[in-house]
């Protein structure tokens, strides 16, 4: 786990994500235990299927719109969140194949980028699912450099384009302070605790709750499409496996929100074990369709080179 370079656990990060998002795609809304029930065993292959209306190895509006994050960071030197809603909206008005409920109401008000989040919180009070968290690798990996505090203001900023409840926000920072920890070659496991007094006063108890060695994913009080039990879920398989693949088995094997739930626990266990540590089969097979930005697809090369990018566009 000590041995990789930090260039190696930036990729690990944006590529294990994007993995986790499509290996658990095929799977969402199933029953616990169905990714083990069809590969009983780790490393045999076959197991980037496709089903579900996604194609093998297809990520899902969980990459696209973390590569939206990406290209905007690189493209306009830094956060410009005018450029990034934008750029969501493009996509989101492009009839991908999945976006979440919330982010599409956010995205197709016509309200403009500093309101939209807000005022669909105001009329729905709902904004604590995990889309903020599941795009969140790229950006992670770019704030890295700046230590907790902006790391995690950053976060709540990309998180409140979209989410207008406080608890996504600060979920989606304590996953950029927890990679932080993981692109030194630090355990993030470790910094849990420390992590906890920077969440906002009002969420910390039930991040403490979720976040603590003792959960469980069954003792979750929401569906892990909310963004608590999403990053407890990620955590608690992060915790109870010692390599990226049996990470993402058990993260697919909660059920529910699989794509998002294994997108998350793929950025973290990508930082802690690195790039080499993603088994290539299910590499070769990644790529993610961009709606709205002329036809694009992006494999495995061109996610490593926006993560290089990341890394090193902090220097």
């Amino acid at each position: 786990m000590g041995s990789c370079s930090r260039v190696e656990r930036a990729v690990g990060a944006v590529l294990g994500s994007a993995i986790g998002d499509a290996l658990g795609a095929p799977f969402e809304f199933g029953p616990e235990g169905a990714f083990s029930a069809r590969f009983p065993a780790p490393g045999h292959g076959g197991e980037m299927c496709g089903g579900g209306g996604w194609d093998p190895g297809e990520a899902t509006d969980d990459t696209q719109m973390a590569v939206l994050v990406a290209e905007s960071l690189l493209e306009c030197g830094g956060l410009q969140l005018p450029d990034m809603f934008r750029r969501f909206r493009q996509w989101a008005t492009s009839e991908p194949k999945d976006i979440g409920l919330q982010t599409e109401a956010v995205l197709t008000s016509g309200e403009p980028w500093d309101l939209a989040a807000a005022l669909h919180f105001q009329t729905s009070q709902r904004g604590a699912g995990n889309g903020s968290l599941m795009r969140a690798a790229p950006s992670a990996v770019y704030f890295a450099h700046e230590g907790r505090d902006a790391t995690m203001d950053a976060a709540r900023r990309i998180a409140a384009l979209t989410h207008g409840d406080r608890a996504a926000w600060e979920g989606t920072a304590v996953f950029h302070e927890l990679t932080r920890i993981a692109l030194t070659g630090d355990d993030p496991l470790d910094a849990v605790e420390k992590t906890l007094r920077s969440i906002h006063p009002d969420h910390r108890e039930r991040y403490a709750v979720v976040l603590s060695p003792d959960w469980h994913p069954d003792l979750a009080t929401e569906f892990n499409g909310a963004v608590w039990p999403c990053l407890g879920s990620a955590l608690w398989a992060l915790r109870t496996t010692s390599s990226y693949e049996n990470a993402l088995r058990a993260a697919i094997d909660l059920g529910g929100d699989t794509d998002t739930v294994a997108a998350v626990t793929g950025g973290l266990a990508g930082a802690v074990y690195g790039s080499a540590a993603i088994p290539e089969r299910w590499v070769q097979a990644l790529h993610v369709p961009l709606p709205g930005f002329g036809g694009r697809v992006l494999g495995a090369v061109e996610l490593g080179g926006l993560a290089r990018g990341l890394e090193q566009g902090r220097d």
